[in-house]
């Protein structure tokens, strides 16, 4: 993932990709036909899935490597799917980051 406008310190250190793994429960109530939705990190699209599953939460994996910075994290159902797309307990479960209300922050990650 590229990010516009990166801040340069110093002598211009060069940023450096970090590994970031996100987790959270996606559940999408439908009826009749199963619905198509769009996963989006940072603008770009990460995945594009058929929700099969009735009354049931599945994890997703975003695993995401991308250098220090905000990204925002969005799902979309695509047309004419209906039904109606929960996202909970979004995380991230390794790497240097946190991510609050839908924002993935990448943490430069010490070197030793």
């Amino acid at each position: 993932m590229s990010q516009e406008g990166c801040c340069q310190l110093g002598q211009q250190e060069q940023m450096t990709a970090e590994h970031v793994l996100v987790r959270c429960d996606v559940y999408c109530d439908w009826q009749d036909r199963p619905p198509v939705y769009r996963l989006f990190v940072g603008g770009e699209l990460f995945t594009e899935r058929t929700y099969i599953w009735q009354e049931q939460y599945l994890e997703e994996v975003i695993p995401v490597y991308a250098e220090p910075g905000e990204y925002h994290i969005r799902y979309e159902l695509v047309p004419p799917s209906q039904g109606t797309l929960v996202i909970k307990n979004q995380r991230v479960s390794s790497g240097p980051g946190t991510i609050v209300n839908n924002v993935l922050k990448v943490i430069a990650h010490a070197s030793t």
